[in-house]
């Protein structure tokens, strides 16, 4: 046996391993969703951005996933899907280090946002939601300033894309099958585009699928924008004023454990009873745990492990209940061209993500005048968690609306 050989191992067939390249392209993956839409709000937040301004132009970076179906297509034109991979880690090591070298700047807003917008085009949980944010709350500490924290953070950040996209070219493997596809022009993709965008919008049940995907998920979109402000903001304004390392470790431990957990209990309970019999359960689920949040605005308490056991009772229903919804896409984008019209699908969610979270900072805005307990404590989070319990109703409705075939989700009926 040669010792000198540094090949990295393959399998039998002479493949390279997929345990060299699949999970570092799965990190890479994860991480700019949760750079662009989580870290961002944190970030504007303690810097300074008001509510509503910061949930309004945060709310635009959904925009590259609503229009996603309009331009992956041409991917298929230029170059291989590992070219694509590669070059976009490249993209993302410098944009998300240029965020970093802006931050400190007076002109960070504007210029962070072009750069999470060109981001968004593109374990990760954990990391981007606790280890960075629990990262960035140290520094803050340590180096006293809030911009040169996150500074930091992002040309972190930059850093790994770098050596991700360096460690790709030399170990994704290259697949004589990943090559541009023969035949395809932008002219056949737009007929092909225009037919399967008429055939997804003529489908049986079009308009109340459309409705599920929109206001499924009300509750959370409204809330999005706002909880990680409302867990660093001051008690006198109403907010529970955890640090920024409490609020990673909230995220990225307490609430990635809850959220998985109840994502496989909802899978199981699917694959056993199927869809259509879980559908309501997990709509409940989805949406009663909100008024967690109505507790905690209006407590405010100071017991950390309190904190952690809302949120994390707040996150597992929160992922039981998603599991009927992702569950829906994949029935409603059956058939002809279902690839195709699956990415309509999320198109529709993302975009359902996207309008009520720009509207949520203004909302919290409008109801925090709005004195209900008469005693001049603070009451816009108060309000605004209320307000959500509020939209609990349009996905009650919504679930009216759809029609399921008995037992499909079940383990033992296949998934066309």
């Amino acid at each position: 046996m040669n010792t000198t050989d540094r090949t990295p191992p393959t399998h039998p067939e002479g493949k390279r391993s997929p345990w060299l390249w699949i999970p570092t392209t799965y990190m890479a993956e994860g991480l700019p969703y949760f750079a662009v839409n989580t870290l961002t709000v944190l970030i504007y937040h303690n810097m300074g951005i008001g509510l509503a301004q910061m949930a309004f132009f945060t709310g635009w970076l959904y925009l590259p996933w609503v229009i996603k179906p309009f331009w992956s297509p041409f991917v298929d034109l230029i170059k291989t899907k590992r070219g694509w991979t590669i070059a976009m880690q490249f993209l993302m090591a410098f944009s998300l280090g240029a965020v970093g070298l802006f931050l400190p700047s007076s002109f960070f807003f504007t210029a962070t946002l072009i750069l999470f917008w060109l981001t968004a085009f593109r374990i990760a949980s954990v990391i981007g939601q606790g280890g960075l944010v629990m990262l960035a709350g140290y520094l803050e500490q340590t180096r006293g300033s809030v911009s040169e924290a996150w500074s930091l953070v992002f040309m972190l950040l930059g850093v790994i894309f770098l050596l991700t996209a360096l460690y790709h070219t030399r170990f994704m493997p290259r697949s004589g099958e990943d090559r541009p596809m023969p035949g395809v022009t932008p002219s056949t993709i737009m007929r092909d585009f225009a037919r399967t965008f008429v055939t997804f919008f003529r489908k049986p049940d079009i308009v109340p699928a459309l409705l599920f995907m929109l206001f499924y998920r009300l509750p959370e979109a409204m809330c999005l924008k706002l909880v990680q402000p409302f867990f660093v903001s001051p008690r006198e304004e109403g907010g529970l004023a955890l640090s920024t390392s409490e609020v990673g470790f909230v995220n990225g431990t307490v609430g990635v454990v809850a959220l998985l957990a109840g994502g496989i209990l909802g899978g199981i309970a699917i694959s056993r009873g199927g869809l259509k019999k879980w559908l309501w359960p997990m709509a409940l689920s989805l949406t009663l745990p909100c008024v967690f949040y109505c507790g905690l605005a209006m407590w405010q308490p100071e017991n950390f492990s309190l904190i952690c056991a809302a949120i994390f009772t707040e996150q597992f229903g929160y992922g039981f209940g998603f599991t009927a919804f992702m569950l829906y896409l994949i029935y409603f984008s059956r058939g002809e061209s279902k690839t195709s019209h699956y990415a309509f699908c999320t198109a529709f969610m993302a975009l359902g993500m996207m309008l009520p979270g720009m509207a949520a900072g203004w909302l919290h805005d409008i109801f925090s005048g709005i004195d209900i307990s008469g005693d001049g404590t603070p009451q816009g989070y108060v309000n605004f968690f209320w307000l959500v319990m509020l939209c609990c109703t349009a996905t009650f409705a919504v679930c009216l609306g759809v029609r399921i075939e008995p037992g499909f989700g079940k383990k033992q009926e296949k998934v066309s």
